[in-house]
């Protein structure tokens, strides 16, 4: 099963939007996706129809660690100055969700909302990560792994529908650690070294195992499911070799979409806009400026 061509174009119409070239002010509804994640800290905007128009990419320098806002005025900041930017690029975002790691709840769930209020947004809701992604990838059966800097997180559904989730603390940052160790150098000095193209051959025998324990994660949690395919999203996703070594541990298909960084803030705007059009929806079943989730590509 491959990524379909429509979600991957759609994924690389979020990333050319990152640029934020547009000027003016742009008429219409928009509606923003955060993702706090432990290595950036993702904001995707998204129109009336779901089409991607607008978004803000920052590293997060440890406000969010393992699925938890560890620095609460450090997550702020970065995401006022997004929210900003945004604006300032004339789409006048005020409409928000956010995502968390499948598992957190309780005040560690309530604090992803708390961040966006701060930063002078109105939160609709919140979505768990992984579900989150299944939106972008049109997934009806299947596993989402969604593998990022603190934690690797796995929804898997029937049907379409999401029938389990689970989080565990294995990502990039893990990576860093056995790098760090391996090259006696700082953790800062590991993550170069990791996103360096030119390195990462060589370093892959060394980061291998770890990529072997997320896989180890993700076959303990689909016991007793029937998965076929599992679908890798999340920043750590992207590293050459991590989808061989998913497909040999766990004996299954894998997919990996274009941007796999930018699928869960993606998801998480178009939830947003989809649960704007439910609450628009009048009990006689008419709509009153409701908000069409509609996934087409913008035209120039």
């Amino acid at each position: 099963m491959k990524i379909s061509p429509s979600a991957n174009q759609l994924l690389n119409t979020f990333a050319a939007t990152l640029e934020l070239n547009g000027g003016g002010k742009h008429e219409g509804e928009f509606y923003a996706g955060v993702d706090l994640g432990t290595a950036y800290i993702v904001t995707a905007v998204v129109d009336s129809e779901g089409v991607p128009v607008a978004g803000a990419i920052t590293r997060s320098l440890s406000s969010i660690r393992d699925g938890l806002v560890l620095d609460y005025l450090g997550a702020i900041r970065f995401l006022q100055k997004q929210v900003a930017a945004i604006r300032n690029a004339g789409f006048a975002i005020q409409v928000a969700e956010a995502a968390y790691p499948p598992g957190t709840v309780g005040a560690n769930a309530r604090a992803f909302k708390n961040v966006l209020e701060a930063a002078d947004l109105d939160v609709s809701g919140l979505i768990d990560e992984p579900s989150a992604a299944a939106l972008v990838l049109g997934i009806r059966e299947g596993a989402v792994v969604d593998i990022g800097g603190g934690t690797t997180g796995i929804s898997i559904l029937h049907d379409g529908k999401v029938v389990y989730t689970a989080d565990e603390a294995t990502g990039g940052t893990h990576v860093d650690l056995v790098l760090a160790g391996n090259f006696k150098v700082e953790v800062q000095e590991a993550e170069r070294i990791k996103t360096d193209a030119s390195r990462q051959r060589e370093i892959f025998p060394v980061v291998r195992a770890v990529f072997q324990k997320m896989a180890s994660i993700v076959n303990h949690h689909l016991k007793g499911h029937r998965v076929e395919t599992l679908y890798l999203v999340g920043g750590t996703s992207c590293f050459p070799g991590i989808v061989q070594v998913m497909e040999e541990e766990t004996g299954l298909e894998v997919a990996r979409p274009d941007n796999p960084l930018l699928v869960t803030p993606l998801g998480i705007a178009l939830s947003c806009a989809r649960r704007n059009r439910k609450a628009a929806v009048e009990p006689d079943g008419g709509e009153k400026g409701g908000v069409k989730v509609k996934v087409r590509q913008r035209t120039k």
